[in-house]
């Protein structure tokens, strides 16, 4: 446990106070005998260490850039996204925190047991569907008589935002997270046990000129699996390359010799205006820009490769390499 470190001011104004009996040193060391006690609440049993929390919400802020940029796109208007907090609470107590009526989104999370539930406050989710109905973006809470077709279309949107919570869970574990059900009444959900550990990552969220929050409700059974992937030695530690195997060089070989590539050889280069090209005529002579007794490049996929010289083999126009270019064009050399 780290030492309080005192100042010389502190030193001084103390050993005032012991010299004039404004303080008794028994009564200092009897204090410091005394042992400590702490109230612990076992219903409040906090099963992640702040190490893995920071872990969750550095994923989390990930994912609400992600979102940030996804919500933009499909609904046209200025939208932001950061984290608030995030906290491990019993399930209960979010339950209760919740409003009575409001949009819950419940994933899974396969490979990962369990699911996990998305609440987008009212205010939020009405200003996305009137952006996606063509209105500005107000929002009119009218949770208790949705249509079916506003649902639909809500659950179209969350559903399409999967792909950013796979991709800011992809660091620690792939996640194929499917949309299951789509409720209103958090009453209905009985995920897990009511004093069962949640992580809840809130988010604040603007849309256009409605704002509220996005809550995500992680059970603590989902995270099981992979909480020693949430500590800072595994984001720090570096995977040792493998060895390949001498049948894997032999198949990259094969492929590599198989590939097709395109060569050719520029024998020069020249300039000429539109008006001579106009007049050109028979046995007329184009100077380049290439001497005849300087070697001439030869190009694998328009990379200048070797220097070669032209000539003729069995009756065919050839080339013959002199040397390979190296660094590229040798102009540049």
């Amino acid at each position: 446990m780290a030492e309080e470190v005192l100042s010389q001011n502190e030193i001084d104004a103390l050993l005032s106070a012991l010299s004039s009996g404004e303080m008794d040193a028994n009564q200092l060391k009897r204090e410091e005998n005394d042992k400590k006690v702490r109230v612990y609440d076992f219903k409040r049993a906090l099963r992640f260490s702040k190490d893995q929390i920071r872990s969750i919400s550095r994923i989390h802020e990930n994912f609400a850039r992600l979102l940030t940029t996804y919500f933009s796109a499909q609904l046209r208007t200025y939208t932001h996204i950061s984290v608030a907090s995030v906290d491990q609470i019993p399930y209960e107590e979010f339950i209760r925190s919740i409003p009575t009526m409001t949009i819950l989104n419940i994933y899974s999370v396969s490979p990962l047991d369990g699911r996990i539930i998305f609440e987008f406050n009212p205010n939020i989710a009405y200003a996305m569907l009137d952006r996606m109905l063509g209105g500005k973006g107000s929002s009119v809470n009218k949770i208790e008589n949705l249509t079916e077709i506003e649902t639909t279309l809500m659950s179209q949107l969350f559903e399409k935002a999967l792909d950013n919570l796979q991709e800011a869970w992809e660091s620690v574990v792939e996640i194929d997270p499917i949309l299951e059900e789509f409720e209103v009444n958090p009453q209905f959900l009985q995920l897990v046990s009511p004093n069962e550990t949640v992580v809840v990552v809130s988010l604040n969220t603007t849309i256009g000129e409605s704002s509220g929050m996005i809550n995500i409700c992680i059970p603590h059974v989902v995270l099981e699996p992979i909480i020693p992937r949430l500590s800072v030695h595994y984001w720090m530690q570096t995977e040792k390359p493998k060895n390949r195997k001498p049948e894997e060089y032999e198949n990259i070989t094969k492929g590599l010799e198989s590939a097709i590539l395109d060569m050719k050889v520029v024998l020069g280069k020249s300039t000429i205006n539109l008006s001579e090209l106009l007049h050109l005529n028979e046995n007329d002579i184009i100077p380049l820009d290439q001497a005849i007794d300087q070697p001439i490049q030869l190009y694998v996929d328009d990379e200048p490769m070797f220097s070669v010289q032209p000539g003729k083999k069995k009756q065919k126009l050839a080339v013959q390499i002199i040397e390979e270019l190296k660094g590229g064009n040798e102009d540049d050399e």
